[in-house]
């Protein structure tokens, strides 16, 4: 008990003479100290301190005598400061030669070449043959969906031992960042087949009249499966657009629309009927349902822009006629020039990838002798379908 007590007397003497250093220290130590209030803050200070402390100041006379003008230190004379600063409880009052910050910046980037000398590469590296560099990223080309590990996986298929952090390296020239999740482009491309779009198409009449126009396409074939146009575009109007564009159990799986009010749940119902699933694009996107946009921007320039509308029965009839020419004979650049649908009936589903075989051939150059070009006008005369004479 009384070896307890002896030591609890002598922690709280400890921690009293050493707050009665510190309060000395402040009381003593002015803004501007000379020599004798710097005498008497020495007085309570070890014999170590004060030598660290004339050491510090040394070093830095001995730049100081070095050179006439600006003083130029060499690595020795930093690392002497840097090693030495520690061990002087008030070195920024005592720095003269360089601020304060400068001596703080040096033992940073000491740290980082110190670290950097503890990570570095041991040994020679092993560089990869370029084969496998192709390898490694053609498979995160054409798998965005992969990560480094599941590329991993499939080298080890293939019998190519590599690590995963190689992998990370060299998939960033292809693939900078892994998405999480297949992409908007990804999906549509997939199911492109079992996907249609609709949008509507605010047209002005000769009197200042809007009508509404809908279309719905299929987005494989780009294909117009209907269009019609009404002034008064109401919930139970577009549900029954819905209905009429799967005749015969002609459907789809998706159906991409925007945010329009128009989409009321007698619409979700008419779709939800006929096995739709129907997907609304984000707010402000646009390039959501690029080929409605497309195909809205085409109608426009190829003929509303050239016809005047009078009404809502010319308008439906001026739709038809336009659908039946961009189906049937307007060549589109993402088909690879060819047409959603053959000359004869049927649909043609045509991608970029396998083009369509048409069942016509044109005559080759300087073999066409004797054969007639027929056009037949469309939409008065505004555009021509051509085909040779059989």
């Amino acid at each position: 008990m009384f070896n307890r007590l002896v030591h609890f007397a002598k922690r709280v003497w400890d921690r009293l003479a050493n707050a009665a250093d510190q309060l000395f220290r402040r009381v003593t130590q002015p803004a501007d100290s000379n020599a004798v209030t710097g005498t008497l803050a020495d007085l309570p200070r070890s014999r170590a301190q004060l030598l660290v402390e004339n050491t510090f100041l040394r070093q830095q006379l001995a730049v100081l005598h070095r050179q006439t003008k600006t003083p130029r230190l060499a690595w020795r004379d930093r690392l002497s400061l840097l090693l030495l600063a520690p061990w002087v409880p008030n070195w920024k009052s005592i720095l003269q030669i360089v601020r304060p910050e400068t001596l703080l910046r040096w033992r940073r980037a000491g740290f980082q070449l110190f670290w950097r000398f503890q990570s570095r590469r041991r040994g020679s590296a092993h560089r990869l043959d370029a084969l496998t560099i192709d390898l490694i990223q053609r498979l995160a080309r054409e798998n965005p969906l992969w990560g480094a590990e599941r590329i991993r996986g499939e080298l080890l298929k293939l019998g190519v031992h590599v690590a995963k952090c190689t992998i990370q390296k060299y998939r960033r020239a292809v693939r900078s960042v892994a998405t999480p999740g297949p992409s908007w482009a990804t999906f549509l491309k997939t199911h492109r087949n079992d996907i249609w779009v609709c949008d509507f198409v605010p047209v002005v009449t000769l009197f200042f009249q809007t009508v509404y126009a809908i279309v719905i396409i299929r987005l494989g074939s780009r294909r117009v499966v209907h269009v019609n146009a009404t002034r008064h575009p109401t919930d139970a109007w577009v549900a029954q657009q819905l209905r009429e564009a799967t005749p015969f159990g002609e459907k789809a799986k998706h159906l991409i629309c925007d945010n329009d009010t128009k989409y009321g749940p007698l619409f979700d119902a008419a779709a939800q009927a006929c096995g739709l699933d129907v997907i609304h694009t984000p707010y402000e996107a646009p390039q959501a349902n690029a080929v409605c946009e497309r195909w809205v921007g085409s109608l426009r320039r190829e003929c509303l822009d050239h016809v005047l509308v009078f009404g809502n029965r010319q308008l439906v009839r001026v739709l038809k006629e336009y659908s039946g020419y961009f189906d049937q004979a307007r060549p589109h650049q993402g088909l690879a020039q060819q047409t959603p649908m053959s000359r004869w009936p049927g649909q043609v589903n045509v991608t970029p990838e396998q083009p369509a075989t048409v069942s016509f051939s044109p005559p080759a150059p300087g073999h066409g002798a004797g054969r007639k070009l027929i056009a037949r006008p469309v939409l008065n005369g505004l555009h021509h379908a051509y085909a040779w004479a059989t």
